[in-house]
This record gives structure tokens, sequence and C-alpha cells, in this order.
């Protein structure tokens, strides 16, 4: 997996590319997310566009990325959800957990 950021509008944008898994995806969306953290910035959206599976492992770290920012006061909403990952959150219903939107634009405008 490859991680790009971006801020837009005061939301930190992560665009994750290619297969999330587990491993050294996971050390790098949390080192990420800690930076982040750090900087005070408490809103972030996760760009899934990109992203062509995610496995177990790669949606325990999307929660933990949630808790981690839940309880720092901060917000994590998901952007672009394929229909492989969509399908992923329905199978272990937590498509409610996540607050998703089509695009990015409409997920920073719901902050």
């Amino acid at each position: 997996m490859q991680l790009s950021d971006r801020e837009q509008d005061g939301v930190i944008v992560l665009e994750p590319k290619g297969k999330i898994m587990g491993g050294p995806d996971a050390s790098l969306l949390h080192d990420k997310l800690h930076e982040i953290l750090e900087s005070e910035k408490k809103k972030v959206v996760i760009d899934l566009s990109g992203v062509d599976w995610m496995n177990s492992t790669g949606l325990g770290i999307l929660i933990s990325s949630y808790t981690t920012l839940k309880n720092s006061g901060g917000q994590l909403k998901l952007a672009n959800v394929t229909e492989k990952i969509q399908s992923l959150l329905v199978i272990t219903k937590l498509e409610g957990v996540f607050p998703a939107f089509d695009t990015v634009d409409d997920a920073i405008a719901s902050f």
C-alpha cells in the first residue's frame, strides 16, 4: 500500500493506494494518524477510491484508526468506498460504524 495525504478545507484527506492487508500497511497508517493528531488536526477522511482490496486485517486497521481518532476527540469518515469494501463492511456489520460518502467533497462538507 502507498499512502499520500493532503489538507482540504482544514480536513486531512488520506489517500491509500493498492491493497490494505496489514503488516507494514498497519504501521504506515498508524504512524500517519499519530502525526496528524500531534499536529492538532482532528478531522480525517480516508479516500478509498485507490484501494483494490482490503482483508480482515485491513479492516482492523480502519477500526483502529477510527478508535484512535475518536478517543482523541477527532472524527474519521470514509469516501469513495468501492463495492468490494462496501460488501466487506456490510458482511461484518460495520457499515453503520463508519460514516461513508460518495465523494471526498461530500465527506468534508459533513464535518
